[in-house]
């Protein structure tokens, strides 16, 4: 079952564990061009868990109604299943690619926009709503910036860009 607090703390897990896969990426791949843009995901990512961390700290932890609490719980566990949103689920170390690993990041960022897509309507207060609607579009923008590279990715030569295992 889900609380606010809880949701919000698998809000913060997803952001973190974003930001660790980009930066273990970083430290495994050849291409420049690349880290940059992990590296602006990362930091990316952290600005999102931040976010989530003082809106935690900024509201109530109790619903006022028991029964939408229930509900929400029951709606969750619905819609996400077994999802752990984990970026460890991945074995890093058979990734050979560049297009490959852009592909499993493509994949993270649209899980994350689905989880706070669900998490949208739970939402009350109208300044809240629209800075996780900011946040949505960020990580819609990700997407686009990662497809833009994979664009690129396809229109050169394919290398292999890992240089050790990830994990």
């Amino acid at each position: 079952m889900f609380s606010v607090n809880e949701i919000l703390d698998l809000a913060i897990r997803i952001e973190k564990n974003g930001e660790n896969a980009y930066r273990r990426a970083m430290e495994e791949i050849n291409e420049s061009e690349l880290t940059v843009l992990l590296e602006w995901m990362a930091d990316e990512e952290i600005n999102h868990a931040n976010w989530f961390a003082n809106l935690k700290d900024s509201i109530e932890t109790a619903f006022a109604n028991p029964f939408v609490e229930e509900m929400s719980r029951e709606l969750f566990n619905d819609l996400l299943g077994e999802k752990s949103f984990s970026h460890k689920d991945v074995d890093f170390s058979n990734v050979q690619s560049t297009k490959e690993l852009i592909s499993i990041f493509i994949e993270f960022e649209r899980d994350t926009v689905i989880f706070y897509e669900v998490l949208a309507p739970f939402i009350e207060d109208e300044g809240t709503l629209e800075n996780l609607k900011r946040i949505i579009a960020e990580e819609n923008n990700h997407i686009r910036q990662l497809q833009e590279f994979l664009q690129a990715e396809a229109e050169r030569p394919s290398e292999r860009i890992m240089s050790n295992r990830f994990l």
